[in-house]
């Protein structure tokens, strides 16, 4: 009777062992690479999975989009400039047959690939666009890896760029570069000024050579304006026609 009992109970023991063995259950993200006798039979999941124990195995692969940061990476730019750069790359697995048998370690392999290719891209470009164009650079890197990594079942959604480090020694000429730019537009726009005003004022003249009336408004203007003035000094434009009548006089007066 005692032999039965302890029969019955390893029979109990093996089925439970079996069943937990042999069950599986997989999210709706989740899914399942089936390996039967070590060949590839399929992908299954989500849900309920039955396994035949130790002739078929599983490995469980995530579909969600996942995170990894890039190290800082020393970057020399084209322009000689050398700085450190850091990043943060999204991606997600669309074939998990490819991610698990054409890859030893696919988030390993991502992330070496990562490094390698935003040393390599950043590297064909100046430090000005490093700064002033990371949508850009962005767009170009993640447009490498994808390419890449499809081999792989991996799509690479973004990769974006953290930091850029730069030294002392060029932060300070970076200012220095900013400041003369500066200078020089506030150069330019006031010659532009002058230049501009040139041309109204000599186009003016024009006008009031064709018209003498509109000389003479001009005087009065001209003697209004320093009849208001408080300074103690008062000048008297003299019209330079009526001064060449004078001199055009006293030369015809002369002996």
């Amino acid at each position: 009777m005692m032999l039965d009992y302890l029969t019955y109970l390893l029979i109990a023991v093996a089925i439970v062992i079996f069943f937990s063995s042999a069950i599986r259950v997989l999210r709706e993200y989740e899914r399942g690479i089936i390996f039967t006798l070590g060949r590839f039979t399929g992908v299954k999941g989500p849900g309920l999975i039955i396994l035949v124990p130790y002739v078929q195995q599983m490995v469980k692969v995530d579909l969600r989009v996942m995170v990894q940061e890039v190290p800082p990476q020393d970057v020399i730019s084209r322009d000689n400039v050398s700085v450190k750069v850091n990043a943060v790359l999204y991606f997600r697995i669309v074939d998990p047959e490819r991610a698990v048998i054409k890859v030893g370690n696919y988030m390993a392999a991502t992330s070496q690939l990562a490094q390698t290719t935003l040393r390599s891209v950043l590297g064909k470009h100046e430090l000005d666009e490093m700064l002033a164009e990371r949508d850009r650079l962005n767009t170009d890197i993640q447009a490498t890896l994808d390419q890449q990594t499809d081999a792989w079942g991996i799509k690479v959604t973004t990769i974006e760029i953290k930091d850029i480090d730069i030294n002392e020694t060029m932060v300070r000429a970076i200012a220095k570069q900013a400041e003369a730019e500066r200078l020089r537009r506030a150069k330019v726009i006031n010659a532009t000024g002058e230049l501009q005003a040139a041309e109204k004022l000599v186009e003016a003249g024009r006008i009031l050579a064709q018209e003498p009336q509109a000389m003479q408004l001009r005087y009065f203007a001209a003697l209004h304006d320093i009849a208001g003035d408080k300074s103690s000094t008062v000048v008297f434009p003299l019209p330079m026609d009526l001064l060449g009548h004078m001199v055009s006089r006293a030369g015809s007066s002369a002996p």
